[in-house]
């Protein structure tokens, strides 16, 4: 199981969030990025593989996920 200390993780929200419940991000190290729901910040948190997040991101970006 990956170990990553999360306490100096440097939480962001998108320019875009509105009422301040979304999603967060921080880039943990070199290579993982966490995502947490800003709602419950002492919750479960996601990592994923720097590369993994930025698929995710290119692929919101050319509107892969719209329904």
């Amino acid at each position: 199981m990956l170990k990553i200390d999360l306490s100096e993780a440097d939480w962001r929200k998108s320019r875009y969030s509105i009422n301040g419940n979304c999603v967060e991000f921080a880039r943990l190290d070199a290579a993982h990025v966490g995502i947490r729901d800003s709602k419950d910040r002492d919750g479960a948190v996601l990592i994923f593989a720097v590369s993994e997040w930025a698929a995710f991101i290119n692929g919101v970006k050319a509107g892969e996920f719209e329904v």
